[in-house]
């Protein structure tokens, strides 16, 4: 028996479907294209001078770079050099990848990079809350700590660096690339403050926070507004990752905390995060900040026995690309 030619706009609408079908099944599987790129130029809570808090971000077709704090700047950039995560020397990235930074506090372990280096970098800004410029400017660029390399402040005035406000009202468009910012405070162990920011590109979202404690042990809402801010976009499917800290495993006290989180907090913040949100099951949360001398082996234990979100829990690492 002879067998029965297919028409062709079958075959075509078969083959559409097939597509359509397989496209559907990549995208669920998390595999959408990458919006971002991230490189950890740092990611310790100390006491490695080496490793220290830092985050290049950029869009991924880009090498237009922003800074999420800058605790280690030179050795991170001299890290992914070596992992062949820039083409460029270390001081054409410091000059000419890195476009800026955004501070999220002023303490040594987030700022010591941007300090140290500021002599052989280029003209760019440094965007922060009032609290966060005002104590650089006071505090550092100075000429009693270091040359004032700074847009104001103590004479003479060397105007290498533009303090920039960034505020949670409005958008700050990040100089020499396509990304946005809104930037919320957060609570740091009084008297301490810091900083989440929150970066655009189209209708995409990376969310940093700098170094925090619970609202139920800090006193604050500040992540309740943080949350209540950016359910939405999670809920919308357009927050890529979620950058935050746990700096002690759950044994630490809570009157040791010092304005950190551990597993358990972090959690609990999950859970409100998810009320307002929605489903965060598959999110991307990019732990940062690990203090020793707790293991990153316990609070992945940790987290891991927590996870009842199914939060796609990610640990940084120098100089590894993450891609979002």
């Amino acid at each position: 028996m002879a067998m029965m030619k297919v028409p062709e706009w079958l075959k075509i609408m078969r083959n559409c479907l097939l597509s359509t079908i397989l496209l559907g099944a990549w995208l669920s599987l998390g595999q959408a294209e990458p919006v971002f790129k991230v490189v950890p130029l740092g990611v310790e809570g100390g006491n490695d001078e080496s490793n220290l808090s830092a985050y290049a971000v950029a869009v991924k077709e880009t090498d237009a770079y922003v800074c999420l704090d800058a605790g280690t700047i030179y050795h991170g950039i001299e890290r992914a050099v070596a992992a062949q995560l820039f083409s460029e020397t270390v001081f054409e990235v410091l000059r000419n990848n890195i476009k800026g930074y955004l501070i999220s506090h002023p303490h040594l372990d987030h700022l010591a990079g941007l300090i140290l280096n500021s002599p052989d970098d280029s003209p760019k800004p440094i965007y922060g809350l009032p609290f966060c410029l005002d104590a650089i400017q006071e505090t550092y660029f100075n000429w009693k700590s270091w040359p004032n390399f700074g847009d104001r402040g103590t004479k003479p005035i060397l105007n290498k660096y533009r303090y920039t406000t960034v505020s949670g009202q409005e958008e700050t468009p990040l100089e020499g690339t396509s990304m946005f910012v809104r930037a919320f405070p957060l609570s740091h162990g009084k008297p301490a403050q810091s900083t989440a920011f929150l970066i655009r590109h189209a209708e995409n979202y990376l969310l940093y926070l700098g170094d925090t404690g619970a609202d139920m042990i800090e006193g604050s809402d500040n992540l309740e507004r943080l949350w209540n801010a950016v359910g939405p976009f999670i809920a919308a499917g357009k927050v890529k990752a979620i950058f935050v800290e746990v700096s002690f495993a759950n044994a630490r006290p809570d009157q040791l905390l010092f304005g950190h989180l551990t597993p358990r907090l972090l959690m609990n913040e999950m859970k409100r995060l998810s009320q307002l949100s929605g489903d965060l099951r598959g999110v991307p949360l990019v732990i940062t900040h690990i203090k020793p001398p707790t293991s990153r082996e316990q609070i992945k234990r940790e987290l891991e026995e927590l996870n009842d979100l199914k939060l796609r829990i990610i640990f940084a690492e120098q100089a590894k690309l993450l891609e979002f």
